[in-house]
């Protein structure tokens, strides 16, 4: 059986400077106890991995709001008005990665892969600086894969043992996150008795999970 933690446990072992993976589709699948618990924590320098930095008040865009993050490496930051602001003034460093790519890096890191070749971004400033390969007379983008110091991520329902099971869009980004981090912290929705969900249901198997939140008061 798995203990779970109090998220401000959790988000205490999450140090300045950290390069964290955080799940979540404009907000949904993101751990938000988790992310209020390290804002009220006063972490800083951060690097974050995500599809998208949300929106102000909402999932990742309050770590940008409270000023914990130096570093953002996402697909879009359309919804999100201050961390515009912040890259425009130079607070914060943004590196765009086309989405695909962006989870397909992800998941290189999970998987030990050492790269990714992605024709996306070819002919485009994507490609300025980079390594290319031509494979059957076509030329690809050499992209590095990603790997997080840690993982964080929000989960319908977790069983004792740690296995996770993920509702609609939450399935974008965090079964892979979970293989890219170092240390996956998981917030559920509900802990449920092992058993309760069914093999088929398991995205990611609690193998993968170090740490797991307490439900929510």
């Amino acid at each position: 059986m798995r203990k779970a933690i109090h998220p401000e446990d959790a988000a205490a072992l999450i140090p300045d400077g950290a390069v964290v993976l955080i799940g979540g589709f404009m907000g949904v699948g993101t751990p938000e106890r988790l992310i209020d618990a390290m804002v009220a924590r006063g972490v800083r320098n951060l690097t974050f991995v995500a599809n998208d930095a949300a929106m102000p008040g909402k999932g990742i865009g309050k770590l940008v709001t409270a000023g914990c993050v130096a570093r953002a490496i996402v697909s879009h930051i359309g919804l999100n008005p201050e961390i515009q602001q912040k890259m425009i003034s130079g607070e914060i460093a943004v590196e765009l990665v086309p989405q695909g790519t962006l989870v397909e890096r992800i998941r290189a890191g999970g998987v030990g892969l050492g790269g990714v070749l992605t024709a996306t971004g070819i002919g485009t400033p994507v490609e300025d600086g980079k390594q290319t390969i031509e494979v059957d007379g076509k030329r690809y983008l050499v992209e590095k894969p990603i790997k997080g110091d840690f993982a964080l991520i929000a989960a319908q329902h977790a069983d004792y043992a740690g296995n996770l099971e993920y509702s609609l869009t939450a399935h974008n980004f965090n079964p892979i996150m979970a293989l890219s981090g170092h240390i996956v912290i998981v917030e559920p929705e509900m802990i449920v008795p092992i058993g309760v969900i069914s093999p088929d249901a398991v995205k990611t198997p609690g193998v993968l999970v170090d740490h797991m939140l307490t439900r929510a008061a």
